[in-house]
């Protein structure tokens, strides 16, 4: 069975129980968690790309992460702009800031380039938490560019609150799922493409793509820049449904919790993110709860750790591999 003829149906039966779950009386808790939820697996998704399929190992996808964020909550603030048409603009620039790392990394590879992009993330930290620069005065207080520690507030949101009132969580919902359905579309259409072989084929033997006029430079910087779209678009959907963002998501346990995600789901595979995110957000909602809290991490840390011992390839991948199993089983041809 083709790629997308398998993925595409399944697809269409996630969204429309994702698009019914809030008609069937979920607690606001649990909408705005899944909203999150829809947050991480749109970043996952774009990481990916660069990290599973293109190999590239970057830790830079939350301080694209953060350009998006910042860009709309600064917009909204200090240009008094509506979050819809910052959406937009957060995306591109983040776009800007992906082919820029892209550019600062094409004559690195493996661990160098983590050891780069971690530094560009921590740069970012640095320059936002140490912001004190008087940019405006409120009354007699001093206001900074990006307030520093305490993050930037006060810039609006998408207006749901005016349309739907008390229930405007099912519009952040809506959004949020909006952008992760593009996102995902997106991802599974560079995976199935000519240019996401050329991402592979650079991943796996660079010497001989190289060889076979596939650019390094052209795909590197596209992967960088076409994945930081959505990551962008990702920030400032998260900007706007919690109406304020500050620099802790540059930090470092938040990077990792997200690879986690991408690990547990399967490096490099379609569905991979999703179904990390999907577990691992599970299992940490689960593990705040008082009864469990003391185990939160431990509880993290072994499941990382069986996956990765377990099932290598991946909760997705096991997943193929006993579906390509069954179908020989029953006389099939194996799924791709």
């Amino acid at each position: 069975m083709s790629g997308w003829k398998r993925d595409l149906p399944i697809g269409l039966v996630v969204l429309a129980a994702l698009i019914a779950a809030p008609a069937f009386g979920l607690p606001r808790f649990w909408i705005t968690t899944v909203t999150v939820f829809f947050i991480w697996a749109t970043v996952v998704s774009q990481w990916n790309l660069v990290f599973g399929v293109a190999g590239i190992f970057s830790l830079a996808q939350m301080a694209i992460f953060a350009i998006g964020g910042y860009t709309t909550a600064m917009m909204g603030l200090y240009l008094e702009w509506s979050l819809w048409l910052a959406l937009p603009v957060s995306g591109l620039l983040a776009v800007v800031f992906g082919a820029v790392v892209g550019l600062a990394c094409l004559r690195l590879t493996g661990a160098y380039v983590a050891l780069l992009t971690l530094a560009i993330a921590y740069i970012l930290f640095l320059l936002i938490v140490t912001d004190t620069d008087c940019v405006y005065y409120e009354g007699t207080v001093c206001r900074s560019l990006t307030e520093g520690w305490k993050g930037l507030g006060r810039y609006g949101d998408y207006g749901f609150r005016d349309l739907f009132g008390r229930d405007f969580h099912l519009g952040n919902y809506g959004l949020a799922l909006a952008v992760l359905t593009l996102a995902t579309l997106f991802s599974f259409a560079i995976v199935r493409s000519p240019m996401g072989l050329a991402f592979r084929a650079l991943r796996d033997n660079p010497g001989y793509a190289v060889s076979r006029g596939v650019s390094r430079f052209k795909y590197q910087l596209l992967v960088f820049a076409l994945s930081a779209f959505f990551t962008g678009l990702a920030g400032s959907v998260y900007a706007g449904v919690f109406s304020v963002i500050g620099p802790n998501v540059l930090q470092l346990g938040l990077l990792l919790f997200l690879l986690s995600m991408m690990v547990v789901g399967g490096v490099g595979r379609p569905w991979g993110p999703l179904i990390g995110a999907a577990l691992l957000m599970l299992v940490d909602e689960t593990l705040k709860e008082e009864a469990f809290a003391g185990y939160r991490n431990i509880g993290l840390g072994l499941i990382l750790a069986a996956v990765v011992v377990l099932l290598p390839q991946g909760l997705a991948g096991g997943i193929d591999n006993l579906a390509r199993r069954l179908a020989r089983r029953g006389g099939g041809a194996p799924g791709e």
